[in-house]
């Protein structure tokens, strides 16, 4: 009887010790393509951080959930979401109908529109110009997307690298004449490189976009908490003190 009592108590122990660790929630992965300054690009530490980042993390607090970033390729995210590798993906990404059929995404969070950005003497003065012209993009972005709209999907001219950064050094060394990218991001790399001998291009054919907090197809137990917790952020002034800190009141 002693011996079972001892048993009973042992069992009784061992429940009390593991049920914390059951009950800690799991901490969700969100995957960010850090070369995309302001929103995410990696500090010296080699850690995310940007607007995308400090705004997920304020979400999240909000929503009561714990999260990772993770620097992953832009050409990975969306196949990463799918799979499940990745829980959230935010990336400055637009929210477009093609990829709401893949994906779902919460309520806009940020709006923006492509710009054009050539050399300080280039003869380009819109949209049309580059028709017959040499033009670097991000690959699979809407910059990408834009320039096959007007130019076609086959054009030979358009050319696609894996970062806005790389395409704008492409056009610094003369292997392009012009970049479409994203106005936030091509704004802050002018401001960065004042030197760049750069202008930006506003085409009045150019739509807003707004960006989203994208989550696999189907999920809206996720997908509510992250609504709620951006409709939070939005509301206690969270949203403007991070938006004011990268760019500006």
């Amino acid at each position: 009887m002693k011996k079972l009592r001892q048993l009973v108590a042992a069992l009784i122990t061992s429940s009390v010790m593991v049920m914390p660790a059951l009950a800690a929630e799991r901490v969700l992965t969100v995957g960010t393509d850090a070369t995309f300054a302001p929103f995410e690009t990696l500090n010296k530490k080699q850690e995310v951080v940007g607007f995308d980042a400090d705004l997920i993390q304020a979400v999240a607090s909000k929503a009561g959930m714990q999260v990772k970033l993770i620097n992953t390729p832009w050409e990975g995210l969306f196949a990463g979401l799918n799979n499940g590798e990745r829980d959230i993906v935010i990336a400055a990404v637009t929210i477009t109908p093609e990829r709401q059929k893949s994906m779902d995404f919460t309520a806009l969070y940020f709006e923006a529109k492509q710009l054009i950005v050539v050399s300080a003497k280039s003869p380009i003065t819109k949209l049309a110009d580059l028709k017959t012209k040499k033009m670097a993009v991000q690959n699979g972005t809407t910059g990408d997307i834009v320039a096959q709209k007007h130019f076609g999907k086959g054009n030979t001219n358009i050319r696609r690298y894996e970062s806005i950064v790389l395409a704008l050094q492409e056009l610094k060394s003369g292997g392009v004449d012009a970049v479409i990218g994203d106005n936030s991001v091509v704004k802050n790399y002018l401001i960065n490189n004042p030197n760049s001998g750069f202008k930006l291009i506003d085409d009045t054919s150019f739509d807003k976009e707004f960006y989203g907090i994208a989550v696999k197809k189907g999920n809206t137990a996720l997908l509510a908490k992250l609504n709620k917790g951006l409709a939070d952020v939005k509301a206690d002034g969270s949203y403007q003190k991070i938006y004011s800190k990268y760019f500006g009141k």
